[in-house]
């Protein structure tokens, strides 16, 4: 499958003209937490040519690829890449910590180094704790809960913490967020639901679990709390990133 995936990209960057820079495992199967059908959730970003970047008319900065049962595959071009990276978005970091890297130019690992800069926990911890916010409004609605929604709160929470402990970007793996920061009381939840999972399809349900939603909401309130005090790094200056996207567009 990494074959086929890589040959989707090349077929990209022929007919899009493109050079794909990173490519990488964005969904459930990074997260340690695939279901026997689970989708191949397929991020990358992408340079177009120079002169591309110099045109008056306003183009797409985005590709959607391949949308369909098996893949979804969704690039950003480099110039969105890098302007959500200055703001902290947590989905670039999400992209650079994911443990599935299907191709990555040499010359990217100078964003990376410079992504570092620009990380900032209190915008992570709000967008991971709004995710278990979401979640939280998913199954407070339903007699029967979807595996995949309690652990997508759970990792959310997780990843919350972690950011906020360590200052860092969260890895993508659940199981890694599980041993560094996760209750040892609440982890054999988290391995029965896994387990549910891996052995069903994307969308196996399981009874309400209140204890679990009981620790999700307790937790998520006293980590919006830190949040709330954390303080928001300086951002990059400008010309620093203008230098490395130019490097980057020039090849």
């Amino acid at each position: 499958m990494r074959e086929t995936i890589r040959e989707e990209l090349l077929a990209i960057e022929r007919e899009r003209g493109v050079r794909v820079l990173l490519a990488v495992e964005s969904g459930s199967r990074a997260w340690g937490m695939a279901s026997t059908d689970s989708d191949y959730d397929v991020r990358f970003v992408y340079a177009r040519r120079e002169e591309d970047y110099l045109r008056l008319e306003d183009v797409r900065d985005t590709i959607e690829w391949r949308l369909d049962e098996t893949y979804d595959v969704v690039g950003w071009d480099l110039c969105k890449f890098m302007r959500l990276m200055r703001g902290s978005n947590p989905t670039v970091f999400e992209w650079l910590e994911s443990p599935i890297v299907y191709c990555e130019a040499p010359a990217f690992g100078v964003v990376r180094g410079k992504a570092a800069e620009c990380f900032s926990s209190k915008a992570s911890a709000y967008h991971y704790l709004g995710m278990a916010k979401g979640e939280e409004k998913t199954y407070s609605k339903a007699d029967r809960v979807g595996a995949k929604t309690y652990l997508y709160a759970m990792r959310a929470v997780l990843a919350a913490k972690w950011v906020l402990d360590r200052g860092t970007p969260a890895p993508m793996e659940l199981r890694e967020l599980v041993d560094a920061v996760l209750d040892a009381c609440m982890a054999p939840t988290v391995g029965r639901l896994l387990e549910v999972k891996s052995d069903g399809a994307e969308k196996c349900e399981v009874p309400r679990m209140p204890e679990l939603e009981g620790w999700i909401v307790e937790e998520a309130s006293s980590l919006f709390d830190r949040a709330r005090e954390a303080e928001a790094p300086k951002k990059t200056e400008w010309a620093e990133l203008d230098e490395l996207f130019l490097k980057l567009v020039k090849g």
